[in-house]
């Protein structure tokens, strides 16, 4: 119970108690002259996490403005809950990613779960219903006992929310790197289903009409969870865990369920999740998208702990909790439908017409700011940004092709690298089957979902190489959204748009600005000529433990249109005697790859070419084949190379086996990471159709012996049984968290 006495304004600004609270000396001194005042408690608390980074942007405002954001299918850019994107037949797909990674760092349990409610509210709340979960997560080495306490606990919370919730979690990535020690990442993304006619935007409009609160209790869980995710993590972080809030499926199903009910209603004017900075975000952004005021008061919200100050209240992330517009004297419609959910529908305040943000608390008035100055007009930087002298040392290495006495045992110890080996220990804890309408399951190239009543489905992935972008973020950048991309193809779908989650260290050193500034232009790049739009997305900065930075880690999530589930395309060889094409050709490039780190321990030298014309080619030439009924399957060359892309082909089978030749350097042509790259297997008679579609060298064919066998020139390289490959790559990760070391 909050007894506490709450500080004087001259107090706030002479013990300078603000700065506790995350504003800067500058940013108090602005919030003073805006006001004409000194601001008391509640009035700074409310500035502290509205212009905290992550509900503001206020450092990366300036580099997401280079994003392409419209184009022939985008119904709904950023500035929503979520990106909307045209299927046809008056459907559209809404999609976006978030990170929950302080959260994760200090409670990882509980500090997932509420990623995966917060991401599948932001989807809902435009209307939609959630049809599938990703996610997309990075932690240290699997050998320390904290990474795997904090990987098995976030594997646990996903799987506890999505499955309690009843929406399938359909597909992600996982990648293991020392520079995400003590910072892991836990980005999760939500992809949903509407019609175009009930689409919702966040916006309090209408002077009069009342507002009001539907969902969980207000409590004093995720009180400054804005702040706390704005700034970097250091020993003394574990002392924030009352700063992670704690999710409830169950009460989150219901709240669903009445909010597409509502919004049904032509009684809803607007609704928004209530997510980072709670009441405040979403009343203050509502309001200023409308070009309205609000006025509320905090004696009416409903509380589940006694003597909440409006403080408190004001930035409690609680979680499962939506706050909606209605027309004013139709309250009692929306009470109506929410009642049958078992859920309160409180009005607790209403739109003004002066463009203030005013609360009311036991009588008076504790908090009376312009709106805009909370949300539209939050201060935006622009930092100094300077290249490190690293990117010019690694773009003037020359690395060569490691010399291997072993081809064979070279390709075993790949498959055991976590971040190459299977990830069914993962997925196996996530209920990907409810609804039945997942058609490709985790393990492929992308997951594949089919549009009930309708010949359509939706392929979506997620995707980030980070090690490319700490060697060159602008190449890297453009890397992630083109593998992303493939993943995509290769399941028989036309990529439609992305929505981004930049993950990177603290934006106030000129070298991780320049990080941002690159990596955004990269990816920028890569969706002007694969016309993928960024339609939305989340910023994660401060990802930084004790002074020291993560890889920069702009996860890429993205989704594709399956026009005819005929199309639908796995990675895994059909029939013995199909015959194995490689699309595209090997060059010496290993900066980056898994095999530079399996042999040294570490990353270095010039990433491998990107040429978009010839990516944006080969996608196209795939999908068309794909489309035409010529290819069996098809898996993009990725970490590890070709033979790591060949033995995952196999792995999904019933005792089948490869053959193929290859020419040149073995190392070269086995384990180079050159980019857009595809290995599709072809059934015979499918051979000329296909070969006039695509540009593509045939290596070899599917066989029936259960063998893997790679021959060159001088005869076999690599002749093993396909089960022992298996065996190594899909016990790697059990393996390692059972270790006692």
């Amino acid at each position: 119970m909050s007894l506490l006495l709450e500080p004087s304004p001259k107090q706030i600004k002479d013990e300078k108690i603000y700065s506790e609270m995350g504003l800067s000396d500058s940013e108090f001194e602005l919030v003073e002259k805006i006001l004409g005042r000194l601001p008391n408690y509640t009035e700074t608390g409310l500035f502290s996490v509205m212009w905290s980074e992550h509900c503001s942007y206020k450092n990366s405002k300036p580099v997401l403005r280079k994003f392409p954001t419209t184009g022939d299918r985008v119904l709904q850019g950023p500035g929503e809950g979520a990106g909307i994107v045209d299927i046809g037949d008056n459907q559209a797909v809404v999609f976006k990613i978030e990170s929950h990674n302080h959260p994760s760092a200090v409670e990882p349990y509980q500090g997932a779960a509420t990623g995966v409610g917060g991401i599948i509210r932001d989807v809902f709340s435009m209307g939609a219903r959630p049809i599938a979960l990703l996610n997309s997560l990075r932690f240290g080495e699997l050998t320390s006992p904290r990474v795997k306490y904090l990987f098995e606990e976030v594997v646990a919370g996903i799987a506890g929310y999505g499955n309690c919730i009843g929406i399938p979690t359909v597909g992600g990535e996982v990648q293991f790197d020392a520079s995400y020690e003590g910072n892991p990442l836990v980005n999760a993304m939500c992809v949903g289903l509407i019609n175009h006619e009930d689409i919702q935007k966040g916006q309090a409009k209408g002077v009069g009409n009342t507002v009001m609160y539907i969902g969980a209790k207000t409590g004093r869980d995720g009180i400054h969870g804005a702040t706390f995710a704005s700034e970097e993590l250091t020993e003394d972080s574990d002392a924030k865990r009352p700063a992670v809030q704690v999710g409830d499926p169950f009460m989150e199903k219901l709240l669903l369920e009445a909010s597409l009910e509502i919004v049904k209603s032509d009684a809803l004017v607007g609704i928004q999740d209530m997510g980072a900075a709670g009441l405040t975000s979403s009343s203050a952004e509502m309001a200023s998208k409308a070009g309205s005021g609000i006025e509320m008061n905090l004696d009416l919200v409903p509380q589940r702990e006694t003597g909440m100050t409006g403080y408190e209240m004001m930035l409690s992330e609680s979680q499962e909790r939506m706050l909606i517009v209605v027309e004013k004297g139709r309250e009692q419609e929306i009470q109506d439908i929410v009642k049958k959910y078992d859920l309160e529908a409180v009005a607790i305040g209403k739109v003004t017409d002066d463009k203030q943000f005013r609360l009311v608390h036991k009588g008076e008035i504790i908090a009376d700011v312009p709106v805009d100055a909370l949300a539209e007009d939050a201060p935006v930087y622009y930092k100094p940004s300077s290249e490190p002298a690293s990117y010019r040392e690694f773009k003037e290495m020359k690395v060569e092709a490691p010399k291997l006495e072993d081809i064979g045992q070279t390709l075993l110890d790949l498959l055991a690298q976590p971040t190459i080996a299977s990830k069914e220990w993962v997925y196996d804890q996530y209920d990907y089957m409810v609804r039945t309408n997942t058609v490709v399951a985790p393990g492929s190239d992308a997951a594949v979902v089919r549009i009930r009543d309708t010949k359509k489905a939706l392929a979506m992935t997620t995707d980030c190489n980070s090690r490319y972008l700490y060697l060159d973020p602008g190449v890297g950048g453009q890397i992630a959204v083109c593998e992303a991309a493939r993943n995509i193809v290769c399941s028989g779908g036309a990529p439609l748009a992305i929505t981004d989650n930049l993950n990177f260290g603290n934006p106030e050193k000129p070298e991780i600005f320049w990080q941002i500034e690159k990596a955004a232009d990269g990816i920028s790049e890569a969706c002007r000529v694969l016309n993928t739009p960024v339609i939305g997305g989340n910023v994660s900065l401060y990802n930084e433990t004790n002074g020291e930075a993560i890889y920069p880690t702009p996860v890429i999530g993205m989704v594709g249109l399956i026009d005819d589930v005929s199309h639908i395309t796995t990675q895994e060889f059909k029939e013995a005697g199909d015959l194995v094409y490689v699309i595209g050709e090997a060059k010496e490039e290993f900066a980056g790859s898994e095999l530079q780190k399996l042999i040294h321990g570490e990353i270095f030298g010039p990433v491998p070419e990107l040429d978009l014309e010839i990516e944006r080619r080969r996608q196209k030439q795939v999908l068309t084949a794909i489309r035409a009924g010529v290819i069996a399957s098809a898996h993009d060359v990725a970490e590890g190379g070709f033979a790591v892309a060949l033995a995952e082909k196999a792995f999904g089978t019933k005792g089948l086996g490869v053959k193929v030749q290859i020419k040149g350097d073995a190392v070269t042509e086995l384990f180079s990471e050159t980019q857009s790259r595809f290995i599709v297997s072809v059934k015979k008679e499918n051979k000329e159709k296909f070969e006039q579609l695509v540009k593509a060298s045939l290596v070899g064919e599917v066989t029936s012996d259960g063998t893997f066998i790679i021959e060159n020139q001088t005869g076999e390289i690599i002749n093993l049984p396909v089960d022992e490959l298996k065996r190594t790559w899909k016990g790697a990760i059990p393996c390692l968290l059972n270790s006692k070391a």
